[in-house]
């Protein structure tokens, strides 16, 4: 694991997309593809904005997939992460081989099902990632199923989650905030090749000592990623203000 500290999110923004956009150009002329797992939530919009500006990617060969969705949630809602992917992403770049956007509406279990089957038949080369407020990975609250061996599932999202939802200006009050989401599992997001974890912003200080310096327990979810050998964390200023060893860091 490795961690790069910025001065400013905008900055950690660009290093992330540009990692990340190293990653993709390299896997493609290896393979002559690239499957890739996309974050969404405010913690991204940086790191993404980088990654569409960034040139000689053949986006014809990558195969996407993303974290998390609400259930119940039309495409059309401004948190819906269908939507935030269609407007941020997909429409910014030039055709992709495939993308699979979580649909939280209709039935549940055959979209799980389906999920679950289609991801199984492709090898991730990078997951971008983010850190909650909570600690979790993707939707994963704590504490977080370490051991689901499911790519996708149905999860509770817990209140403090549910809070930075309506915090971060998704949702005018609490109520509107969904109770339930389809969500990547941590095994199957453990299983890419590289992670890029993007996560700017003071409020998600405690959350990135407790992933970086505590042992790695289901009560701080994002600390499983200490355990994958090629996940970068991607800080800045206000965000690693709490590591205590942040000598050791950069």
């Amino acid at each position: 694991m490795k961690v790069i500290i910025s001065e400013t999110k905008e900055e950690l923004g660009q290093r992330a997309g540009i990692f990340a956009a190293e990653i993709i150009r390299n896997t493609i002329k290896e393979q002559g593809f690239a499957n890739i797992i996309l974050a969404t939530g405010t913690s991204q919009f940086e790191t993404l904005q980088q990654l569409v500006s960034e040139e000689h990617i053949d986006w014809s060969r990558t195969t996407i997939f993303h974290l998390d969705e609400y259930i119940g949630m039309s495409d059309n809602h401004p948190a819906s992460f269908r939507k935030y992917l269609k407007d941020r992403f997909l429409s910014q770049i030039g055709p992709v081989a495939a993308a699979y956007l979580i649909n939280g509406e209709g039935d549940v279990g055959k979209e799980i099902d389906f999920l679950n089957n289609t991801i199984k038949a492709h090898a991730i080369d990078l997951a971008l990632v983010g850190v909650g407020e909570n600690g979790h990975l993707a939707f994963n609250d704590p504490p977080a199923d370490f051991d689901t061996e499911d790519p996708y599932l149905l999860v509770n999202l817990d209140e403090p989650c549910r809070y930075q939802q309506m915090g971060e200006g998704w949702f005018s009050s609490l109520d509107e905030v969904p109770l339930q989401a389809i969500s990547m599992s941590v095994k199957q997001i453990m299983k890419s090749r590289h992670i890029i974890c993007s996560v700017p912003d003071e409020r998600k200080a405690i959350a990135v000592r407790n992933s970086l310096e505590s042992d790695v327990s289901n009560l701080f979810p994002a600390s499983i990623l200490q355990e994958h050998p090629h996940c970068t964390f991607f800080l800045d200023k206000a965000s690693s203000g709490l590591l205590l060893e942040k000598e050791l860091w950069n």
